[in-house]
């Protein structure tokens, strides 16, 4: 339940204009030239923040630049945190969960479909935006179902001049996003197990990072809840800093022994 507010309340302070739905409005102002921890749009009528990868996108696609100030504040925040910011502070995570509570039979997902992840990052916003002839943000602009969500249907429901104009692509972003909603009604947080790049270098970092999961296993008894309960099939006994845990600390709550901290 703490975990469960931790999200709402940083979901609703990284996207505090929710009045900006009735009109369509975007906020452009000062805090824009902040990232937020988590994937979050940055053409999300809510949003006062921009997104880590699309900022990533945006100024290498300025003339082929690099972000210091962007891969820089990830890498901090990596560091320091790891994917608790998966499992803590990402609105599409929320979102994400909150389909998972739908009454569904829950299928296991193979570890290698993990790999498509780092694959997306580096093709899609680390080369494809420098490489691009107009420089585009392409994992945004022809991927990203959290932007789809939380600012394409918003705006096309509130600006008619835009739904003259859809097409293909359109119908591709429509598309992933329902892959996307499906994949995490079955497979919990399919998006982020599956194809967030942001997901990707948090995980990256997680074996690093200065909030750890530590296993004491003097104090295991064995009894396998840890790894009974843990929503992305890992084995907290042996990888409890994998780079695809979020740190939900479900194994933590439930072990019996406390042999995880």
């Amino acid at each position: 339940m703490k975990r469960r507010l931790i999200q709402f309340a940083a979901t609703i302070l990284t996207n505090p204009l929710a009045a900006n739905f009735f009109g369509g409005k975007i906020y452009r102002g000062d805090l824009k030239n902040f990232c937020a921890p988590g994937l979050n749009c940055w053409s999300c009528p809510a949003a006062t923040f921009s997104c880590p990868i699309g900022a990533l996108q945006a100024v290498a696609g300025a003339g082929g630049k690099f972000s210091f100030y962007t891969a820089g504040f990830v890498i901090l925040i990596g560091l320091l945190l790891g994917r608790i910011v998966c499992g803590f502070l990402c609105p599409f995570g929320l979102i994400q969960e909150l389909l998972d509570k739908i009454p569904s039979p829950k299928i296991f997902l193979p570890r290698r479909l993990t790999r498509i992840k780092y694959f997306l990052l580096i093709i899609f916003v680390l080369i494809l935006p420098v490489a691009t002839k107009f420089g585009e943000p392409t994992f945004c602009e022809y991927i990203c179902p959290a932007g789809t969500l939380e600012a394409g249907l918003p705006l096309i429901a509130t600006h008619e001049e835009f739904r003259g104009v859809l097409g293909n692509l359109f119908a591709l972003k429509i598309f992933i996003l329902l892959v996307v909603i499906g994949g995490s009604i079955f497979v919990h947080r399919f998006f982020c197990r599956v194809m967030c790049p942001l997901g990707a270098i948090y995980g990256l970092l997680n074996k690093y990072s200065f909030y750890q999961i530590n296993f004491s296993a003097d104090k295991c008894i064995g009894c396998g809840c840890c790894k009974k309960i843990c929503p992305l099939d890992l084995d907290p006994t042996k990888e409890c800093n994998s780079a695809e845990c979020v740190r939900c600390l479900r194994c933590k709550k439930i072990c019996p022994a406390k042999a995880l901290r």
